[in-house]
């Protein structure tokens, strides 16, 4: 008999009794924080059938780690995210409960690669959503409920940055229309780069790159390049949602940040520790597919505390 290979595959890793306890005790706090603000805890199944996680979806399906069933003999995945499993319950399960339904999770997501930031596979994913609205006020209290479950896990003070993921598609298709495509000037504006946007056309977006930082500053910067007025509600509601959080956590602006916001609608944010290269949580609003093109509106915040 041979002894079996102690090697696990890249991404995976074994966590020994300190390193399993440790996030027990992280997830727990996170759970009950959330819990006492009324958010029940559900709990989806580890793989789903691909179509349900995302597998029609071309941007999703990068992230799936497919096999087929054999009882079913269909194409499963393991789920690379929660949030998509909770709008499924959401809207089907929970169709009839009243909303604003609050629901909340903890559990490992599976990615089918890592990422240079991220190099494990598999993470323990814990998260917040808000379903039924997506109003300021839902906003408000997705970012404040984050906070408090951070705080109540022991997390230390935390940077929020905020972003505006429709600006681009609503200043280019309205005041500002730009000859290169809007990718082009998505992709500009992520890598900063100022000589680009004006070889592509596009130097009335400069005062973008200057509008990020710290909140208040880079927020004045973006009011004042707002003349059209086109982003007004959008930049009323960004101080409306920072008002109940100043002091306790460090408030930062990117109006034009991207990265993780594929679904993401009008707001979005990030959540930041010393120490972390990369974003430790995120959320914002979306929109949860119901059937016959219609949508559900809903805000969340998930966190991967552990790696």
């Amino acid at each position: 008999m041979t002894k079996a290979s102690a090697l696990l595959p890249e991404g995976l890793r074994d966590r020994l009794p300190l390193q399993a306890e440790a996030a027990s005790r992280v997830t727990r706090a996170l759970v009950d924080a959330m819990r006492s603000h009324g958010y029940g805890r559900v709990s989806p199944p580890l793989a789903e059938f691909r179509e349900t996680l995302g597998g029609d979806d071309d941007r999703s399906a990068r992230d799936l780690l497919r096999f087929t069933d054999p009882v079913s003999q269909r194409t499963l995945a393991l789920r690379p995210d929660i949030t998509r499993q909770v709008g499924r319950i959401a809207t089907s399960l929970l169709a009839k409960a009243p909303r604003p339904l609050r629901l909340c999770y903890a559990g490992q997501i599976v990615k089918l690669r890592a990422s240079q930031l991220r190099p494990a596979r598999e993470m323990l994913q814990v998260g917040a959503e808000l379903i039924g609205s997506d109003s300021v006020a839902a906003a408000r209290e997705i970012v404040s409920v984050a906070i408090d479950a951070l705080e109540a896990a022991g997390i230390g003070q935390v940077t929020i940055d905020f972003t505006l993921p429709d600006a681009v598609g609503l200043l280019a298709g309205g005041p500002l229309p730009v000859e290169a495509s809007i990718d082009s000037l998505r992709d500009e504006l992520d890598a900063k780069d100022a000589g680009a946007l004006v070889r592509i056309g596009a130097k009335a977006y400069l005062p973008l790159l200057r509008a990020t930082g710290p909140f208040d500053h880079a927020i004045a910067d973006l009011r004042a390049f707002d003349t059209s007025g086109v982003l007004t509600s959008r930049i009323d509601a960004l101080e409306e949602i920072a008002a109940p959080i100043r002091g306790r956590a460090n408030l930062t602006l990117d109006p034009t940040e991207r990265h993780g916001f594929a679904y993401q609608s009008w707001f979005g944010f990030q959540i930041f520790v010393p120490g972390q290269g990369d974003a430790i949580g995120r959320g914002g609003g979306y929109a949860i597919p119901v059937g016959d093109a219609q949508e559900e509106p809903a805000v969340g915040s998930r966190s991967i505390p552990t790696r």
